[in-house]
């Protein structure tokens, strides 16, 4: 646990991680035991993958915005208190975002094109532009994208620096929202150039709007063009998009800004939902987590309730989803937006 002198609400992930193999120990943290974690996960598609291409043709593509910072924090904690650094700890293996690429790799079995994303909330959906390109550019096969990060004192002070935190569950497009919940954990996606798909990477737009270093533009024109340049890259007009999982991550700013956006493109009618409301804001896994949510959301035809928006805010006019809903979502956005005005939207949509 993390001592804090204020409240917050956190998503932990609250589960037995597995070790590292022993050729690994050295580098064993958090973040890689969930990397491993995750990749368990994958099991049988993550093998026949590695059947159907060959090493140098498998890239892995991650992003973080934490990297091993946990456990820098935890081993500076133990430096104050012993007078020196805590027996094992490794700055390069343990706290730099080349580390976690070493194990994700050599666990995955991938010589192809490797590196890190770190854009803050942006991190982990940038991987899915670089893979497509890599692709259709004939320098790979396949890919590993996805992001990780793990909860830690450095981004829940900076987060309450800037006022941005909630000290309850958090309430996206809420009419009473008061903040942020910080969360942790990742997601990692294959993504082939061909095969028998659950879900398609159509498009991915991005901009850089530059309006502000942590607040967005108040009429949400970053978060609208990256939008419209993922439909562009989709071929996908508007009128066809289902729903979008929204960035929403319950800021007073953000979810107003962002709501504006959405009607601009896509009218009043298109469902909205905030998934942040059930994980927290996970940071730099946030957009691969979310791109995880819509694939479910095409292929089980279900989409969640934007949990505590109840009442939603007056100024917002979009479709938030109060209650679970059913149907058919052959179209999906999934929005993520970082400092500096970082902007990233994702169209995937059902094969066939």
């Amino acid at each position: 646990p993390i001592e804090l002198p204020f409240e917050t609400v956190v998503g932990a992930v609250d589960l037995e991680l597995p070790c590292l193999p022993a050729a690994l120990e050295a580098w064993s943290t958090r973040t890689t035991r969930i990397a491993r974690h995750l990749l368990e996960g994958l099991g049988s598609e993550l093998a026949g993958l590695r059947e159907r291409w060959r090493p140098e043709r498998i890239a892995v593509l991650l992003g973080t915005s934490t990297g091993g910072a946990d456990v820098t924090e935890e081993a500076y904690r133990h430096y104050l208190e012993k007078g020196s650094l805590p027996a094992g700890y490794d700055l390069f293996r343990q706290h730099t975002f080349g580390g976690i690429l070493h194990v994700v790799r050599e666990l995955v079995g991938a010589d192809g094109p490797a590196w890190m994303v770190s854009t803050a909330c942006t991190s982990s959906a940038k991987p899915l532009a670089s893979a497509k390109r890599l692709i259709e550019a004939g320098l790979i096969d396949a890919a590993l994208v996805g992001g990780i990060d793990t909860l830690c004192s450095m981004t829940l002070h900076g987060f309450r620096s800037l006022d941005a935190l909630s000290k309850t569950a958090c309430r996206p497009f809420c009419a009473d929202r008061d903040g942020l919940n910080i969360g942790e954990g990742g997601a990692f996606l294959l993504i082939e150039r061909e095969g028998d798909p659950i879900a398609m990477l159509e498009g991915v737009g991005e901009s850089s709007d530059a309006y502000h270093i942590s607040a967005p533009h108040p009429e949400g024109l970053g978060a609208r063009l990256a939008m419209q340049r993922a439909l562009d890259e989709a071929g996908c007009p508007a009128g066809m998009i289902d729903h979008v999982n929204a960035h929403g991550t319950g800021t007073r700013l953000n979810d107003v800004s962002e709501a504006a956006a959405i009607e601009a493109l896509f009218g009043r009618d298109v469902p909205v939902v905030s998934t942040k409301s059930y994980t927290g804001h996970m940071l730099g896994a946030a957009g691969a987590t979310e791109a995880a949510m819509a694939i479910l959301a095409i292929r089980e035809g279900w989409i969640p309730a934007s949990l505590r928006a109840d009442p939603v805010d007056e100024r917002i006019a979009i479709d938030v989803g109060l209650e679970r809903r059913e149907g058919v979502f052959r179209h999906v956005v999934s929005n993520s937006f970082a400092f500096g005005g970082n902007n990233v939207s994702v169209v995937i949509g059902a094969p066939g």
